[in-house]
């Protein structure tokens, strides 16, 4: 019998649900893998499409429900676990600057960060989402430079989500390899349940290339 408890993660390997495993490993959470192999368009056929009509991971199944949305997922699933202590309580003075950095990275860093790959003129600063690339960035250098996380001396979800966004983005040069990224995004790198995903991954990936011809 299937245990309800247990979460469903729609996956890719070397992909944004990368972050999202590696918090469900931080978390101590029981999950099942659904493997899509990218490589071979499996994310755009209708079966997967039925499920997240936009074609990305991750998703996620819980109790029946599907979440999507990477900053959904990690407000989700972070508060699911509260006993491992990475997310601020409600009435913890922490949680609204922590909800904001969350936030923050669906809304303004991921669209600057698509603008600056695609090389893409921004919009006018009045009317742009994330003002411009080099404020964007500024904000998250100026707070993470209080570190060693983003809340100061206290490690969040929010890190897990940010230390593997900084780690991918700087190892293809969409954000500078300034030395306050590289040391932050190493605190995360360096822990276990990232070491074990990212060399999982590898092993995935070359499965997936090879499944393909690639």
């Amino acid at each position: 019998m299937t245990d309800p408890n247990r979460i469903t993660l729609y996956y890719s390997p070397q992909s944004r649900a990368t972050g999202t495993r590696v918090l469900l490993e931080e978390l101590g959470a029981p999950y099942d893998l659904h493997i899509l192999n990218m490589k071979a368009g499996e994310q755009r056929q209708p079966a997967y499409l039925a499920i997240n009509p936009l074609g990305k991971v991750p998703a996620i199944h819980h109790h029946g429900e599907l979440v999507t949305e990477q900053v959904a997922i990690t407000i989700y699933l972070a508060d699911l676990f509260p006993e491992a202590g990475l997310t601020p309580t409600l009435n913890d003075p922490l949680r609204g600057p922590y909800l904001r950095w969350i936030a923050y990275y669906g809304a303004s860093f991921e669209p600057a960060l698509i603008d600056k790959f695609m090389r893409r003129e921004p919009a006018p600063i009045t009317q742009s989402p994330y003002a411009d690339y080099d404020t964007m960035l500024g904000a998250l250098e100026m707070q993470l430079s209080k570190g060693p996380y983003l809340l100061g001396e206290r490690l969040t979800a929010a890190d897990v989500l940010w230390g593997v966004a900084f780690s991918w983005t700087m190892m293809f040069g969409i954000v500078p390899k300034k030395d306050v990224f590289v040391r932050y995004a190493e605190r995360i790198t360096s822990r276990p349940a990232f070491q074990r995903i990212s060399a999982a991954d590898d092993e995935m990936a070359a499965q997936h290339a090879k499944a393909v011809g690639a």
